[in-house]
Formats: C-alpha cells, structure tokens, sequence
C-alpha cells in the first residue's frame, strides 16, 4: 500500500509547536483593508492556535 500523502493546502497553513498545538493564521487580513480599523488589522496579525475539537483534523492532514 503507497504511504499517504500531506495534504499540500494544509502544510501551508498550519504548523505545530513544541507542545503538539497546531498553529494557525487569522483570515481576513489579505483584501480589502480600508475599511477594516488599523486595532483590527494588528490584531489579526497575531498567530492563534486551532481549537481544540479541529486539531485531531487538522493533524490528520498535515502528518499523513
């Protein structure tokens, strides 16, 4: 049987830490950022961590 690949999309936006967590950017910070407050752009700027009922997913996908 061939060995399951990495999904190519989810390498690109995910990353794990030391601790396992997956970490992960904010959406709505690429277009369209007139209207948008500079407190809003900054914070967005900032990493999150996925939740933590999505991580098991999310990790499915990124060390297959």
């Amino acid at each position: 049987m061939p060995k399951m690949k990495t999904n190519s999309g989810a390498k690109k936006r995910f990353q794990l830490t030391g601790s396992g967590k997956v970490k992960r950017k904010h959406a709505y910070k690429s277009h369209i950022l007139t209207k948008k407050t500079t407190k809003q752009k900054r914070n967005l700027t900032h990493t999150g961590t996925v939740s933590r009922v999505d991580e098991p997913r999310v990790k499915r996908l990124i060390l297959a």
